[in-house]
């Protein structure tokens, strides 16, 4: 048999048994990747060093843990308290509390962002004696579009980045255009209106809360250091550089000191921090750049790209549908990290045998993939966590209950961020 039809039945045997048991993730991932090695497909060495992104990994720890910190600080939740204390009614305040959740995971992991915010929104609902189901689904879907949003926001984008050879101020302007920053903020914009119209009936009064007390201002300088360090590396350095990596883990690196040296906070508390972090989507990632590689340089990725090439022709406007359609409905109900990985060189190499600039095909797969996985209560971990969350509070979540939300929320905000991309970008 042909090497590349093994690889397939390999890979296809893994995305299979991640989709059965996603718990199982990690272990599945990096066993298919020993696996394509020992087959010798890629060297142990090649897949070290050329396929395995560790600048991306560097990134993804280290601003992982200045999220954590940052989290420590109650720094987010003051910020909200001041929010909901200006906003002139409670519906301005909820959409408002919405809005920072998704601004915040823009730079911090969707997950950490949901546990900081699900607090205040399950606080605000007691005081207005108000079913919180759909407060807490807002601030999945909103962490889950704006993750999309800048380098650090999501895994995928980081992928993405490293893929495309994009650098932190890509995601903002790119070839003179906006870029997919800014069609994520048209998302945002018809996102916080959808949840305006929604929450608008519970109420013109305002609410008294109590102010959080702050712990200290060092992590924010710290997340705001990451992200200025992140801008110049991107001035010097195309795409995700090892500079970018270096500056995110030395500054993760430095806050853990804190946290130890002048917190004084104990080795115990210090352990399960560093514990804590998504060690499982790390290795995860470690096993798919080496699964994908394999994947890539047996042909197949070409292979695939003609297949979706002859079902789409010459019309550009059907891949472009075909490619955000599909998307959605793949990240409604897969993880989106291997799917992304494998389907961004089909997706520019389709745009290139179109004639295309590859950004419309490419952030079309973005959009959909990111915003996809709010169609339902397992298509994001951070969908998981708020539906966690609502059962620790007695209420029971349906999946029924979360697409009333979900699916017209994913429609509206993915056509806005793609008719932006098509108008921009076509």
């Amino acid at each position: 048999m042909e090497m590349k039809w093994i690889v397939l039945a390999i890979a296809v045997a893994m995305y299979a048994i991640v989709i059965a048991f996603p718990g199982k993730k990690a272990f599945v991932s990096v066993g298919a990747a020993l696996a394509v090695i020992l087959l010798g497909v890629v060297t142990p060495l090649h897949a070290v060093t050329a396929l395995v992104n560790w600048s991306v990994l560097m990134i993804y720890v280290g601003s992982l843990l200045i999220a954590e910190l940052f989290i420590y600080s109650r720094v987010p939740a003051r910020i909200a308290d001041e929010i909901v204390d200006r906003s002139p009614n409670v519906g301005i305040a909820m959409v408002a509390i919405l809005v920072m959740t998704g601004v915040i995971s823009a730079f911090v992991e969707n997950v950490a962002t949901v546990l900081v915010m699900a607090p205040i929104a399950l606080a605000l609902s007691k005081k207005l004696k108000m079913d919180p189901t759909y407060f807490m689904v807002g601030l999945a879907v909103m962490a889950n579009l704006e993750g999309t949003a800048t380098l650090v926001g999501d895994p995928p984008s980081m992928i993405f980045a490293s893929f495309a050879n994009y650098g932190f101020n890509d995601f903002f302007f790119y070839l003179g255009k906006p870029s997919i920053c800014f069609a994520v903020q048209v998302g945002l914009l018809v996102g916080a209106a959808f949840f305006y119209f929604y929450f608008q009936r519970h109420g013109k009064g305002k609410v008294e809360i109590e102010h959080e007390p702050i712990v200290s201002m060092v992590p924010t300088w710290l997340l705001i250091l990451m992200i200025v360090g992140l801008a110049v590396s991107s001035f010097f350095h195309t795409g995700i550089s090892l500079m970018s990596g270096l500056i995110v883990i030395a500054l993760a690196l430095a806050g853990l000191a804190w946290f130890v040296l002048v917190r004084k906070e104990s080795g115990k508390a210090t352990v399960e921090m560093i514990k804590g972090l998504d060690w499982e989507t790390i290795a995860f990632l470690v096993g798919i750049f080496v699964m994908v590689g394999a994947i890539s340089e047996t042909g197949l990725l070409k292979d695939f790209a003609a297949f979706l090439g002859g079902i789409v022709g010459n019309n550009v406007f059907l891949g472009f549908v075909v490619i955000l359609v599909v998307s959605v409905l793949i990240s409604g109900f897969v993880d989106n990290v291997p799917y992304i990985i494998v389907m961004l060189p089909v997706a520019a190499h389709l745009a290139s045998a179109m004639g295309l600039q590859r950004e419309l095909y490419m952030f079309a797969l973005l959009i959909g993939s990111c915003l996809g996985g709010n169609l339902t209560p397992f298509g994001a971990s951070a969908n998981v966590v708020a539906v966690g969350l609502l059962k620790k509070q007695g209420i029971a979540m349906s999946f029924p209950d979360w697409c009333k939300i979900g699916v017209p929320f994913t429609v509206l905000t993915t056509a806005a961020a793609s008719a932006f991309l098509w108008l921009v970008w076509r």
